[in-house]
């Protein structure tokens, strides 16, 4: 089988070599295509491809078109939404994440940004602590809960919404849960979102959610910049001196927002919540087993196209 690495952004090289690895000792070819820059590159690589393994890469129609033995696709991270759900089913296309992954390195991007924000981006002013601070997580999945578990090494008091998550689970690991958005927000001194893209989260926090927020808050987004109502966003930053709002994920209003507020947000120049060595290679790796697994005996315990 033909399993293709397709990372506009790469693997570091490091993972590469590991991938190599996983694949060849199965008896399978590994084909690289890195920071490829016109769409019939990937057009034309994916045609030779039984397999694909991809990063923030997007996955739709055109690609499943010109793959025709194409059989399973996995995104090495948690977020899918880069990939076409539905027309990878009508292909016969599996698709699979990496859930865990890259967990604690988009946890300790977080807490990075956080710690900037609150000390004035660093202009040698007086800023503010995290102990103390109440810290309300957006979303329990495993990144939230990686965020909970350094939140209280910085000695935070914190709380979790997830209607998809148990009270005993979020519970289990020392953080109150709460049970409307409202709540979270107007309660949490930082808020950390974690949701993903979907119609229902889309544009989903916006001007009065973010100023219910307590005097001096900070709303930290690791997620996609698509859950953010960029309107109400700017709007709530005019409005509210006091509020910072720090993103690996810059809006489309970024270059506005900060000639607005230099001091008061933040964008990292591209994605980076899973740029670290040991998240790069280990994302990598569970994609490369992942599909060996499929291949070897029909393993697709991480399908999100079900």
């Amino acid at each position: 089988m033909n399993v293709l690495v397709a990372t506009e952004k790469p693997f570091s090289k490091e993972a590469v070599e590991a991938i190599r690895r996983e694949v060849e000792q199965a008896g399978h070819t590994l084909t690289l295509l890195e920071r490829y820059t016109d769409r019939q590159q990937l057009l034309d690589a994916a045609a030779k491809a039984d397999a694909m393994i991809i990063r923030s890469d997007k996955v739709r129609a055109d690609v499943f078109e010109a793959a025709p033995g194409l059989k399973i696709v996995v995104r090495a991270g948690a977020g899918y939404d880069n990939v076409d759900l539905e027309a990878a089913t009508k292909a016969g296309v599996v698709v699979e994440n990496t859930p865990g992954q890259n967990s604690n390195a988009v946890a300790e991007l977080v807490f990075g940004m956080a710690v900037m924000a609150l000390r004035n981006m660093y202009d040698a002013s007086t800023g503010t602590e995290l102990r103390g601070r109440r810290l309300g997580i957006h979303a329990f999945g495993q990144v939230g809960r990686c965020v909970a578990r350094i939140a209280k090494g910085f000695g935070m008091e914190v709380s979790a919404l997830d209607p998809f998550c148990p009270d005993s689970v979020i519970e289990e690991a020392g953080v109150k849960p709460v049970h409307s958005v409202e709540e979270l927000y107007s309660s949490n001194d930082v808020v950390s979102l974690h949701i993903p893209a979907t119609p229902e989260t889309i544009r989903s926090v916006g001007y009065d959610l973010i100023t219910a927020m307590p005097k001096g808050a900070l709303l930290v987004n690791t997620a996609r910049k698509e859950v953010i109502d960029e309107d109400g966003l700017a709007k709530a930053l005019a409005d509210r001196p006091d509020i910072k709002y720090v993103a690996d994920v810059a809006p489309d209003r970024a270059a506005e927002l900060k000639a607005l507020y230099p001091a008061r947000v933040f964008f990292t120049p591209k994605k980076m919540g899973a740029q670290t060595a040991e998240a790069n290679a280990g994302a990598g790796i569970a994609a490369a087993r992942q599909i060996v697994a499929f291949f070897a005996d029909g393993t697709r315990q991480h399908q999100v196209n079900k």
